[in-house]
């Protein structure tokens, strides 16, 4: 069967994020009693559903949507739809939810969630109450898709033990109206925040506390890091999430340990150093962290003199562990956050690591040593540091190899995040320095949460059974986050342990509970509800293609560190092979030749090629260590929107951007209702700005031309690739230079020309960059560009030397299903 008519342009509706109150009458049923059509919802109707129809990806080769692929809407009644939390904060692998946990495994499909559950968000329902109702049985926080018996009873939709209404919830603040508990905040908004009572607390908040632990050995001096991040802080002081109890300290090191004594009532900051790195101890314990607001001109005149001090050191080495020990005893009275910055492999004292790679082994090896720690001195402290709410940040910053593979266990186990610019110098590598300014300056001024947990509760006889993420499991679901940010991401796998045979539908919440910067203790809380299934057909129709491939991603890795980089390759392989075999042999009704998927996982086979040509588990490459485990905790930590770029990048054609936007809809059915998708195509008008939108292309060379100008966004970084013959009009309104020779070797920034292409062309750059926190760096390439191969790289559907082209490994697909 070929493509549904217009299949290009099918996307479910954006998801409306619900805001505010919502006009909701809610009669005396709920999730639990729902209309006898959705009974055992199955979605087999008098047609298939456009979800189903199959497609032989051996004979369509244009399946890229022309925007990013949007999230599955749930097949839901409408006013519970409206009602659920936006895909951006929380999202399910499977839309459709198995019955039982056999139909499950014949699905060959993975169950689990994926979460941002601390993004930044532009509106956020806020609720003080001096009772946060909750279900009594299994601690739920009362939410949209519980049930109100009558207006004194509401019946959880977690556990179904039957609650009392307490006397506070029967007054509405939004509407100032009595007697209609149902259209509380709190039962009208998928995503709220709670200002905790004192009984969520274990003590007082704790108040803002920053420590920066700065490598200053001769090799961290020569890349000239050191000034950028002393400006940095300087620049954004008073932009650091906090309060009147904001605390601030430094230590720097080298083959010793120096901290800075910053005691109001001081001339100038005092330099202490530690030189028994065996036996660290804090000099002067209370005027080491301060109070930011009392001592603030001591630390501006620190962090102005801190780059020249150490401008002639000869000293070669690094204690890394005994910084970090002494900045665990500085901080443990409190908690708070650790930044530390290293640019070499650590030498002496604890925590010591000897060089691992072996260079020659980079491409050839089939199985790639050394990707677990080689010491558990790191995964050890980070857990005491866990235990007293300090989590620790790492930036690398190196020319050489640092054993990320050990390092990173120090953040991964105490809610931190790892930064990472390999060859970073300020002179010889001004893109990684603009890079890494603008990522500090994200990190210094973002929201931050400390002394977090985070539990998820999903409706009885589903259980969680696996985190990825950066944290510690305290119980068994509860996690550990000393620190939370805006921009980390978490995943979990789920199995059915109980069979789900008399629900319509099952709900999952997810509760962070935190210490805000200005010492509030908070609680936010999302809940998403999704309907059960007993159909294989029904499964397969609720899939979530890129949510499956960000959990497989997380699911790899871990696979990679416990057993082998072939073990995990050939998981990724399976999960593509098996689900599509089953598809096969239970969904279609009709067999057919050729190798078949439903619509919605048409893109599958193309995002595990993606991931198995991503640098986390490539072979036949030459890769170094650390770029490869640094891909690895991407993989774990990013949002899944962010993700799915790193994985699978997206290319546009710019030579030819255009401001004007020619709508036009598209019809097609999902289950009874028939969804009308509007599409823009050439522009978007967003605050009296236009931003051109051009298509999405395959990644093939095929794509390009050497006429043209094509950039591509892979996430982390950005290439605009100029072919020989592009139009000069391109090569001087845009790039700002006479001719294609004229284009220097290594540009990074597009000139301001006051020419409209130039406006479109920086126009469409500055959109894209402003949909993540972190700053992607732009690469003007061309042919002779030594990116070229690494831009080639990223032609996922290309044949290379020790990796299958698209085509190949569909029929590498097909030949294992048909066996």
């Amino acid at each position: 069967m070929g493509t549904p008519p217009n299949a290009q342009a099918m996307q479910p509706p954006k998801q409306p994020y619900p805001l505010g109150p919502q006009p909701f009458q809610q009669p005396p049923v709920g999730p639990g009693q729902l209309t006898p059509a959705m009974g055992g919802l199955s979605l087999q109707q008098s047609q298939t559903p456009e979800s189903l129809k199959a497609i032989n990806l051996l004979q369509e080769r244009n399946l890229l949507p022309p925007r990013l692929v949007p999230a599955p809407v749930p097949c839901l009644a409408q006013d519970l739809q409206r009602l659920n939390c936006s895909p951006e904060v929380f999202r399910s692998t499977l839309t459709n939810i198995p019955q039982t946990q056999s139909l499950l495994n014949k699905a060959k499909l993975p169950l689990g969630l994926l979460l941002h559950p601390f993004k930044d968000l532009s509106q956020l329902p806020v609720v003080t109450s001096s009772t946060i109702v909750r279900c009594r049985s299994c601690r739920t926080y009362i939410n949209p898709f519980v049930t109100f018996l009558d207006q004194r009873r509401w019946k959880c939709n977690l556990c179904y033990r039957v609650n009392d209404v307490p006397e506070e919830f029967m007054y509405n603040p939004v509407s100032r109206s009595y007697g209609e508990p149902h259209k509380r905040p709190e039962v009208q908004n998928p995503t709220i925040e709670f200002i905790a009572p004192s009984e969520y607390m274990l003590r007082p908040p704790q108040p803002a506390v920053y420590l920066f632990v700065l490598d200053v050995s001769h090799n961290a001096v020569e890349t000239g890091y050191l000034n950028i991040v002393c400006q940095s802080i300087l620049d954004n002081l008073s932009a650091l999430p906090g309060d009147t109890r904001t605390k601030i300290g430094f230590i720097t090191f080298d083959s010793t340990i120096h901290f800075y004594n910053l005691q109001e009532g001081l001339s100038q900051p005092q330099m202490l150093i530690v030189s028994d790195i065996e036996d660290i101890f804090i000099p002067t314990p209370d005027s080491l962290l301060v109070n930011l607001n009392e001592c603030k001109e001591l630390v501006q005149d620190l962090l102005k003199g801190l780059p020249q001090m150490f401008t002639k050191t000869m000293e070669t080495q690094s204690a890394l562990g005994p910084a970090l020990q002494a900045a665990f005893k500085l901080l443990s009275p409190t908690g708070g956050r650790v930044s530390v910055f290293q640019t070499q492999l650590p030498t002496l004292g604890v925590g010591a690591l000897k060089s691992r790679e072996d260079p020659n082994q980079r491409a050839s090896a089939k199985d790639i040593q050394h990707l677990s720690p080689a010491t558990d001195f790191y995964k050890k402290l980070a857990l005491d540091c866990s235990g007293q709410q300090i989590a620790v940040d790492l930036f690398l910053l190196s020319g050489q190899y640092c054993d990320l593979a050990s390092l990173a266990c120090i953040s991964r186990y105490s809610a931190g995040s790892v930064y990472y610019y390999p060859s970073y110098h300020s002179q010889h590598n001004p893109a990684q320095e603009e890079r890494f300014q603008k990522d500090l300056k994200r990190y210094i001024t973002r929201k931050i949460g400390f002394e977090a947990v985070m539990r998820i509760r999903c409706t009885k006889g589903l259980s969680i059974h696996t985190f990825h993420g950066n944290f510690f499991v305290r119980s068994t679901d509860l996690l550990s986050l000393p620190n939370v940010n805006p921009d980390a991401g978490f995943a979990v796998q789920m199995s059915i342990e109980e069979n789900l045979v008399d629900m319509q539908v099952v709900s999952f919440q997810a509760a962070l509970l935190y210490t805000s910067s200005k010492g509030e203790r908070r609680i936010r809380v999302h809940t998403m509800c999704l309907p059960v299934v007993n159909s294989l057909a029904d499964i397969f129709a609720g899939a979530d293609v890129q949510a499956i491939t960000g959990l497989l991603a997380s699911m790899a890795v871990d696979r990679s560190v416990t057993a082998s980089l072939s073990d995990a390759r050939d998981a990724l392989a399976n999960a593509a092979i098996d689900s599509l075999a089953a598809y096969r042999s239970s969904v279609l009704s009709v067999q057919q030749p050729g190798l078949l998927a439903p619509w919605c996982l048409r893109l599958f086979p193309l995002y595990i090629l993606a991931l198995l040509k991503q640098k986390s588990f490539r072979t036949g490459t030459s890769t170094r260590l650390d770029d490869r485990v640094y891909a690895m905790c991407q993989l774990k930590y990013q949002p899944l929107t962010y993700l799915m770029l790193m994985i699978h990048p997206a290319l546009y054609r710019v030579d030819n951007l255009s401001d004007e936007s020619n709508r036009f809809v598209y019809e097609h059915s999902v289950s009874s209702w028939v969804i009308s998708v509007l599409v823009l195509k050439g522009a978007l008008n967003i605050s009296d700005k236009t931003i051109p939108q051009p298509a999405l292309l395959q990644l093939s060379v095929e794509k390009l031309s050497r006429e043209g100008a094509f950039l591509m966004d892979a996430g982390l970084v950005m290439y605009l690739w100029i072919g020989k013959n592009c139009s000069p009009s391109f090569i001087t309104q845009v790039l700002g230079v006479p001719n294609y020779t004229a284009i220097p070797q290594s540009m990074n920034q597009l000139p301001e020309l006051d020419t409209a292409e130039s406006a479109r062309t920086r126009a469409f750059i500055s959109w894209l960059r402003e949909q993540r926190p972190f700053f992607p760096v732009l690469h003007v390439i061309r042919d002779e560009s030594q990116l070229k191969a690494i831009f080639m790289q990223n032609m996922i559907e290309d044949r290379t030397e020790s990796a299958l082209s698209y085509y190949e490994f569909l029929l590498h697909l097909q030949q294992q299903i048909s066996k």
